[in-house]
């Protein structure tokens, strides 16, 4: 227990860090209060109804943004325009030859991609609340020009100022502030999900079946923290290919000869997939509930309430293994590792320069993208399973889990190499 907190010691008797991790919270907290701040002019009955009875995308909504969509707060949007937002500039960086050089300028091509990212989060912030104004109208207590105005200006002002908010984290506090918000909104739905948990107990005590309560109960506890350890393993693990460096003579100096490795991580495409294929699933039943509010048979209906059926998750987790091999792609290019590999002078045993270098890697990013995939569909569908099994909706999804991990990790790394920089030990020793 003691080695377990003297890292937190150190970090706090540290002036620096001591200050960073004071103005995060702080940030953090003003974030919270907005939470509760409501909408001029929209009834927050609507809003928590339609989380309680649909789920789907206003539930996923609602748990990023940490209760604010069932709140009707002015942060009822979250972070959600500014990650639309990074993930189509980021396509668009792929596709569009002079925004990846502009990427490859240094520091003033990202601060120029970084202004772009913040116009784009206005602007997909003004169309989701229109979409938001027009989709929500008997939430809206007298429609006018006047309340249009009202309402998508407060949702988007919300949205740049939680953006704002994350720059700030970033500039003076520690951890990546975006990431962090998401984390907080995830940990803050905590005592909504022990209170399910207690309500299943009590339900089953008042049946005269409390063994049986506390058992589902432990069931669904160890399965979680089963799936939480699970999940910290695969997005530590990577495959380390390694690379062998020709001896060279540079004047009267030697260079080269050493060995090293490239590390490939097993989880390369990190929460992405699954935040692309929750947000197709999840679109589906929301738009025909939409359209068609009274309808409660036949096929529109099974549409509506698709998110409920076992197809639901079969089609998730191959939409998940799509978007995995189509992130990674994206992210890792084999042949642009490979020729860096050879103008470094460098090689991998067994394996001639060039072509034959990219194709091996293209292999074994191959063989770790289906572990991968395969990782990211379980996790995606494992709650959607519990449910189905135990007929109780679980609060947290595959999406929640990773991100908590990865922005647990990510912080501690960060607080961790301030240790170091001091001399002190870190936390993943």
């Amino acid at each position: 227990m003691e080695s377990i907190f003297s890292p937190i010691r150190n970090a706090w008797r540290i002036a620096d860090i001591r200050k960073k991790l004071i103005m995060t919270f702080l940030l953090l907290l003003v974030y919270r209060l907005g939470v509760y701040i409501p909408i001029p002019g929209m009834d927050r009955s609507v809003l928590a109804a339609m989380v309680a009875e649909q789920g789907g995308l206003f539930g996923y909504m609602n748990i990023i943004g940490g209760g604010a969509f069932e709140n009707a707060s002015i942060f009822a949007m979250s972070i959600t325009p500014y990650i639309n937002a990074s993930i189509i500039l980021q396509l668009l960086t792929v596709a569009i030859p002079a925004l990846e050089r502009m990427q490859k300028e240094g520091e003033e091509g990202r601060k120029k991609l970084a202004q772009w990212t913040r116009y784009g989060t206005v602007i997909l912030g003004f169309l989701q609340a229109t979409f938001m104004y027009i989709g929500f109208g008997n939430a809206i207590a007298r429609p006018s020009v006047l309340s249009f105005l009202t309402i998508t200006f407060s949702l988007t002002a919300g949205t740049a100022f939680i953006m704002w908010l994350g720059e700030q984290m970033n500039e003076y506090g520690i951890g990546n502030g975006i990431s962090l918000i998401i984390f907080v909104n995830i940990i803050s739905r905590g005592p909504v999900a022990f209170s399910t948990l207690y309500n299943i107990i009590k339900g089953y005590s008042m049946d005269g079946r409390l063994a049986v309560g506390v058992l589902i109960v432990a069931a669904i506890v160890l399965v979680f923290v089963a799936v939480v350890v699970f999940v910290i393993f695969v997005t530590q693990a990577e495959r380390r290919l390694p690379v062998q460096y020709a001896k060279r003579v540079v004047g009267r100096k030697m260079y080269g000869g050493q060995s090293s490795h490239i590390p490939i991580q097993v989880n390369l495409a990190g929460v992405m997939p699954i935040i692309f294929a929750m947000s197709i699933m999840s679109f589906i039943p929301t738009v025909f509930s939409f359209l068609f509010p009274n309808v409660t048979t036949g096929f529109v209906a099974t549409l509506k309430n698709f998110g409920r059926s076992p197809i639901y998750m079969v089609v998730t987790a191959l939409l998940v293994l799509f978007f995995t091999f189509f992130y990674t792609m994206i992210a890792f290019n084999p042949v642009e590792v490979a020729n860096n590999i050879r103008k470094n002078g460098g090689f991998i045993p067994g394996i001639r320069p060039g072509k034959p270098t990219s194709d091996y890697i293209a292999k074994v990013l191959n063989r770790i993208t289906w572990f991968g995939a395969f990782f990211l569909a379980m996790v995606t569908i494992l709650p959607s399973l519990l449910e189905l099994i135990t007929q109780v909706r679980i609060g947290f999804g595959g999406t929640s889990l990773l991100i908590m991990v990865g922005v647990a990790l990510e912080t501690a790394k960060q607080i961790e190499s301030q240790l170091i920089m001091r001399h002190y030990k870190g936390f993943l020793e």
